[in-house]
């Protein structure tokens, strides 16, 4: 069919609904409501779709497009659920099971015909996380059956007023509501406050005398001071006391004053030195580092582990966004190196549920005094991270996507000799959006596994691609098919039973043997020379698109990501 999307922005669940109708044969166009109802009716006047889906949506469908067209909307909760807030109130409730449901649009909100619903378990973790895993999953299943139904005609959608369907209006979840209040509010209470906010809009709270938006939250088990101490950094995150125990928040967001340009999200012991900065008594806290190997029974955070099981180790991250600054990168490196240190045959990197990464860290090159020589940094960081990989030869290393991956984080997972994904994932193997050329070895890695032809067309198309398309055209190696809580075991699981394959010392010498036949063809060293001195031009001269992109992109602003599927850069 032809099937045109309609969106608010072309998200994470957008660009899957859109490269999965895609795989199955639908020709699909996006609009993004974002640019008014009458861009909406345009794209209908002018391509007249079969049927029109709304997979993430904000504002209404104007009246006289779902009257003249079947307009579906994926609802993010169980059948009868309305408002607009609906994962908010699940994680507040604590709801162990939620729901997707797509309805036909109708003039009272979230009120039209079901045509599919899917539900899903509710886990302990940030909204923006279980939006892109459990939400996505269920999401994905619900749209493909209901354009299924749609398709065959003969399907008759289950009206709301039927008796079965228990309709309950739940009102947007406003700042007063999410507001912590340290010195009653206990741990759990104040985590499920910070997972309900952790990406938009945040919880709004004070620190230093300033107002900030808290992101993120994760429990800590030792760490203990008066309620809404600060008690320590980490990583960039901050530890803050509760009345029963501390929370781990990685970024911080301060309140828009009157005339300032909108602020964005940066990591939180960032934001604190900044406040340091204005003036005395605004120190601060110390740094309490963890150790890169945790015992099993912490109940702390950190954004970098790593553990070993026999012959395979594992070294795990998470950055928040999916992000990766000069400062994590170089971490991560460290931890890379040092897992090269322990004796094992296979080496594991990634294996976290949600995002694997998205390449240099935006929000933190457009805070620094000099964004030109951040970015620069960052990248430098970034390709000795990607190097390192690529140069591994005496073990066999896995790149484990339990998420999303998009430009140069997910050209580090190329750089591994093989690439696990979780179905579901969502891979974008391009920066054009961006306005950059791109880095991270990409025109070594990407062709080798593509093609010289795939890769040029990947990179100028600049389209999300499924894992299943992925996996067929050669971009990942394994597809792995389990929900996102249960991707780390079924990793382990494949690892271990790698390193005990028969046949895999032979495939070390082949992959060192292989290393050394490209390095003589074409040595790394000027694949790098050549992409830098490409994203040089760009980085230091600010008449290019790139700096207005970011800037747009960091601030959610229009013209950051506008136009997801013109030939437009980002």
């Amino acid at each position: 069919m032809d099937i045109l999307l309609v969106a608010s922005a072309f998200n994470s669940l957008s660009q899957r609904v859109y490269a999965e109708l895609s795989d199955l044969g639908h020709q699909v166009d996006v609009v993004l409501a974002s640019h008014g109802p009458e861009a909406v009716r345009a794209a209908a006047r002018e391509l007249r779709p079969e049927l029109i889906l709304a997979p993430m949506l904000k504002t209404a469908l104007p009246e006289d497009v779902w009257r003249e067209y079947t307009c579906l909307v994926v609802h993010p909760g169980p059948p009868g659920d309305r408002g607009p807030s609906s994962l908010d109130w699940a994680i507040a409730e604590a709801a162990p099971h939620w729901g997707v449901t797509v309805l036909q649009a109708e003039a009272a909100m979230d009120a039209g015909p079901i045509w599919a619903t899917e539900s899903f378990p509710v886990p302990p973790v940030g909204k923006s996380d279980l939006y892109r895993s459990e939400v996505g999953d269920a999401a994905s299943a619900a749209v493909r059956t209901a354009v299924r139904r749609y398709a065959d005609g003969s399907f008759k959608p289950r009206p709301q007023g039927d008796p079965a369907v228990h309709v309950v209006w739940r009102d947007a979840f406003r700042q007063e509501r999410r507001r912590i209040d340290w010195g009653t509010d206990g741990t759990e209470v104040v985590l499920r406050k910070l997972r309900g906010g952790d990406s938009q809009p945040g919880v709004l709270d004070e620190i230093l005398g300033r107002e900030v938006f808290l992101h993120g939250g994760h429990p800590e088990d030792r760490l203990r001071g008066r309620p809404g101490e600060l008690l320590a950094t980490r990583a960039g995150a901050v530890c803050r006391a509760t009345r029963d125990g501390a929370v781990w928040i990685p970024e911080l967001r301060p309140r828009k004053n009157s005339g300032d340009p909108a602020p964005f999200r940066r990591p939180a012991a960032d934001v604190l030195a900044s406040f340091a900065a204005d003036g005395p008594g605004h120190s601060p806290p110390p740094e309490d580092p963890a150790p890169l190997e945790l015992p099993p029974d912490r109940r702390t955070w950190t954004d970098i582990r790593y553990r070993q099981h026999g012959d395979t180790g594992i070294l795990t991250f998470s950055f928040p966004g999916g992000a990766m600054s000069t400062e994590q990168c170089r971490r991560l490196l460290a931890a890379y190196r040092f897992a090269l240190t322990r004796p094992t045959s296979v080496l594991v990197l990634g294996g976290a549920r949600d995002f694997f990464g998205n390449g240099i860290h935006l929000n933190v090159i457009e805070a620094a005094c000099d964004p030109a020589g951040e970015s620069w940094a960052n990248l430098h960081a970034i390709d000795d991270l990607v190097e390192a990989v690529l140069r591994t030869t005496d073990r066999l290393v896995v790149a484990a996507l339990g998420g999303n991956a998009a430009a140069g984080g997910l050209m580090l997972a190329l750089a591994a000799d093989e690439v696990w994904c979780r179905t579901g994932a969502v891979l974008n193997p391009h920066y054009r959006r961006m306005g950059l050329y791109g880095s991270e070895f990409w025109t070594y890695s990407l062709p080798r596994r593509v093609g010289e032809e795939t890769a040029r067309r990947l990179t100028s198309e600049a389209l999300p691609l499924s894992a299943a398309t992925a996996a067929r055209i050669g971009l990942v190696d394994r597809l792995v098919p389990v929900p996102a809580r249960e991707f780390a075991a079924a990793t382990e699981r494949g690892a271990t039973a790698l390193a005990g394959d028969p046949d895999l010392a032979r495939r070390i010498a082949a992959k060192a043997t292989a290393r050394r036949a490209d390095e003589a063809r074409r040595p790394l060293a000027d694949h790098r020379r050549a992409e830098l001195a490409r994203m040089r031009a760009v980085f230091f001269d600010l008449r290019a698109p790139y700096h207005a992109l970011r800037s747009a992109f960091v601030r959610k602003q229009p013209g950051g990501c506008d136009r997801p599927l013109s030939g437009d850069a980002r």
